[in-house]
Parts: C-alpha cells; sequence; structure tokens
C-alpha cells in the first residue's frame, strides 16, 4: 500500500473505534438520562430521585427522565440497570433494601460490587420506633420491659419479609434481649393501616411515611434510629440515648451506574448532585420529609454500602430470615 495513504486509512480506523467509546465527560450528558428507580411512585426513594432527578435537568441541560420498574423487593429494576450500556445515560436510584438483597436472595440477577459503581448519596433516612396509642409504653424503656415481661406477644410491622423496617426491629430486639412476633405486609400503606387501627403493636417506620400520623396523634414515636437526633424534633430522643448503646439504622438512597462506567462521567455527576443537594429548597424539602441530604466521594459511597452489605448479611443470618 502507498506510503501517502496510511495517514488516511489511520484516520479512517480510528474515527470507527471511537464510535463505540463514551462521550468526554465535557460533552456528558449529550442526550436525556434514564433514571430507573425500582419500586412503585410513591415510595421514598421515588419521592427522593424525582426531587433530585429535576434539579439535575437544569444542573446538567438535559432532561432526566424518572422510570419506574418496580417487582421482587426492587431486584426487577436493579437487574434491568444491571444490563443496560455503562455510558452514564441510564442510572440506578438504589434504596438500602439493595444492601439487603444480596445477602436475602440465592439466585439474584446483579451483584452490587460486581455490576454497579456508586454516583452519590442523595439522602438517608432514619426509622422512628412507633407504637400504638393503646400500647402501654411511653418510652423505649418501658416498651422493652413490657416485652421481657410478655415475650414473643408484641407484634411489629414490616414492609415485607427481608424489609429494612425487620431488619431493623430484628436488631432492636436482638441488642436489647427481647422476643417479638412479625407480621409482614405487602408496603408500607397497608402496614400503617393495620398499626394505627391497633391490628399491630408496633413498627420501625420510615420518617418519610410515618410523620404525618405522629404529628397527628395517631401513632405514639418513642425514638429516632439516626445516630444524632433530628433538630425538628428534639423531644424524640434516638435509640442510643432511650438505652440502647450503639444503634443506628437508616434507609438511604445511592444514584448508581453500571460497571463499566467511565470515571469522568461518574465524577461528573457526583459534583451535579453535591451541587443539587446543597440548594436551601432541596435541603428544606428533604428536612421536612425527615430526610438528610447525602454526601461523599463515588469511593466513600462504594465503602459506604459494601458496610451496609456487610451489615445486613449479618442480621439476615443472626434473624434466619429467609424468603420463600
Amino acid at each position: 500500500m502507498p506510503i501517502r495513504f496510511m495517514p488516511v486509512l489511520r484516520a479512517a480506523l480510528l474515527a470507527v473505534a471511537a464510535i463505540g467509546l463514551p462521550a468526554h465527560a465535557a460533552d456528558y450528558p449529550a442526550r436525556p438520562v434514564r433514571v430507573i428507580v425500582p419500586f412503585p411512585p410513591g415510595a421514598g426513594v421515588d419521592i427522593v430521585t424525582r426531587l433530585v432527578a429535576a434539579k439535575l435537568t437544569t444542573e446538567l441541560g438535559q432532561t432526566f427522565v424518572v422510570e419506574n420498574r418496580s417487582g421482587a423487593g426492587g431486584n426487577v429494576g436493579a437487574g434491568e440497570a444491571a444490563r443496560t450500556a455503562p455510558d452514564g445515560y441510564t442510572l440506578l436510584a438504589a434504596p438500602s433494601s439493595i444492601a439487603i438483597s444480596q445477602s436475602l436472595y440465592r439466585n439474584l440477577p446483579f451483584k452490587v460490587d460486581k455490576d454497579f459503581r456508586s454516583v452519590a448519596l442523595m439522602a438517608s433516612v432514619p426509622f422512628i420506633l412507633v407504637v400504638n396509642p393503646k400500647v402501654p409504653a411511653a418510652n423505649v424503656s418501658e416498651l422493652i420491659a413490657l416485652a421481657k415481661a410478655r415475650p414473643d406477644t408484641l407484634t411489629y410491622a414490616s414492609t415485607g419479609n427481608g424489609s429494612s423496617p425487620q431488619l431493623t426491629a430484628e436488631m432492636f430486639a436482638s441488642d436489647t434481649g427481647i422476643r417479638l412476633r412479625h407480621v409482614p405486609y405487602r408496603g408500607s400503606a397497608p402496614a400503617m393501616t393495620d398499626l394505627m387501627s391497633g391490628r399491630v403493636d408496633m413498627m420501625f417506620a420510615n420518617a418519610l411515611s410515618v410523620l404525618p400520623q405522629v404529628r397527628s396523634g395517631q401513632l405514639r414515636a418513642l425514638a429516632i434510629t439516626s445516630a444524632q437526633p433530628d433538630p425538628d424534633s428534639p423531644e424524640l430522643p434516638t435509640m442510643r440515648q432511650a438505652g440502647v448503646a450503639g444503634f443506628e439504622s437508616n434507609t438511604w438512597f445511592v444514584l448508581m451506574v453500571p460497571s463499566g462506567t467511565p470515571d469522568a462521567v461518574v465524577d461528573t455527576l457526583n459534583r451535579a448532585v453535591a451541587k443539587v443537594m446543597q440548594l436551601p429548597d432541596v435541603r428544606n424539602t428533604l428536612r421536612l420529609q425527615g430526610a438528610t441530604a447525602g454526601q461523599g466521594t463515588p469511593a466513600e459511597v462504594d465503602a459506604y454500602v459494601r458496610r451496609e452489605i456487610d451489615k445486613s448479611a449479618a442480621i439476615v443470618k443472626a434473624a434466619h430470615i429467609h424468603i420463600d
């Protein structure tokens, strides 16, 4: 081949090769971005994700479209996200249940540490230990004493087998040496209905869903599961302040992308989410719903998720939790 054709051929080959490469971070995003929420509309992760997605649309100049892909405790949507191209145009809004799934299900269509990498922590939400007002316990100490006097009698609701509320209740029982009876429900709405009617006694409920009932007096709040007190509810002690040493449990929402997504794209998204979470209206909206805006680098969030996976696995094993 004549030498004069080599530069032309080389340029053509490089152009063809570049077709399969992700866009440079400076060009990202060049088209709308899909954000998969693996739970139905109205769920805590859906509420927070839609808030963040609307702000990212403004911040990055492309539409961030939220799509709900619910089923199998969030595994359907997560599995779909894991199979997408690692180009930054499909994100997963992963709730804390994704960490529990790793030890709860035997045949998952994905593994968090293998198929995903973290982008940013959007928010974390503590649980509030609530009881039906008819339960004769005004604080955590009285509830523990009541449970010890009546083992296997007090019932606690959860949003389903293997859910974060169940693991939190089992951790509470283990830490305090009490025995409770689990009553699983298909979601928070029926659980809250039966709790308010007195069909079940107690629940570790997501602050996003339970604060209205607490404020209206339909439920009695005994403690919050965050490490620090809630500045908007100073009368509500943390579980640690209530006497349960070292107790902390939160549900959280992390933006993730498929493994292999370029660092530059991940960093662009992380910086954008960090700016969004500092916006006064975002922080105020989250605060009013009992949530705290997230922070951290992708590596820090990845490490946090791995710790949560290990913590959940230990509780699942100790409590013999399984999905039939």
